[in-house]
C-alpha cells in the first residue's frame, strides 16, 4: 500500500482568512490598549458574542469529525475565558480572548478541510495507481 509522501500543490498553502484573522487580533489587540478601565464596551460584547457564534457555525461544519477537534476545544476555553472576562469588566482579556476563540474555531475549519482534501488526494492518487496497473496488464507484449 503505498502512502501519500508528499501533499499535493497548494494544500499547505496559507489560506487568506488565516492573514485576516491575523490583522484581526493584531487591532483587537490594539484596540484593547485604548480602551479605558469603566467596563466592557458594546464592540467587546459583540465580538465576544460572535466568537460565540464563531464557534456555533464551527461545530455544525465539522459535526463528529475528529479533525479539527483540538482547535475546536481551544476555540471553547477561549471563549469561556472571554465571557469570564467580560464579567469581570476586563475589556482587554475579553477582546483577547474573543480573537483567539474565533481564530481556533476558524483553524478548525481549515485543519478539517485539510484532512479531507489529503483524503481525497490520497484516494485519487490511489486510483490512479490501479489505472496505471490495469493498462499495463492490457497492454500486449511487442513482437
Amino acid at each position: 500500500m503505498n502512502t501519500l509522501k508528499q501533499a499535493p500543490p497548494g494544500i499547505h498553502a496559507i489560506p487568506h482568512s488565516y492573514i485576516r484573522a491575523a490583522i484581526v487580533v493584531a487591532l483587537t489587540l490594539g484596540v484593547g490598549g485604548l480602551a479605558g478601565c469603566s467596563g466592557v464596551s458594546d464592540l467587546t460584547k459583540q465580538r465576544v458574542s460572535q466568537s460565540s457564534i464563531a464557534i456555533q457555525q464551527t461545530e455544525q461544519t465539522l459535526g463528529g469529525s475528529e479533525d479539527g477537534a483540538v482547535e475546536l476545544q481551544r476555540a471553547k476555553e477561549n471563549q469561556d475565558a472571554a465571557q469570564k472576562a467580560v464579567t469581570r469588566d476586563d475589556e482587554k482579556n475579553a477582546q483577547r480572548s474573543a480573537a483567539l476563540a474565533a481564530l481556533h474555531a476558524e483553524l478548525a475549519v481549515a485543519q478539517s478541510q485539510s484532512a479531507e482534501a489529503k483524503r481525497a488526494a490520497a484516494a485519487v492518487l490511489a486510483s490512479t495507481q490501479t489505472l496505471r496497473q490495469e493498462s499495463e496488464r492490457n497492454v500486449p507484449a511487442s513482437r
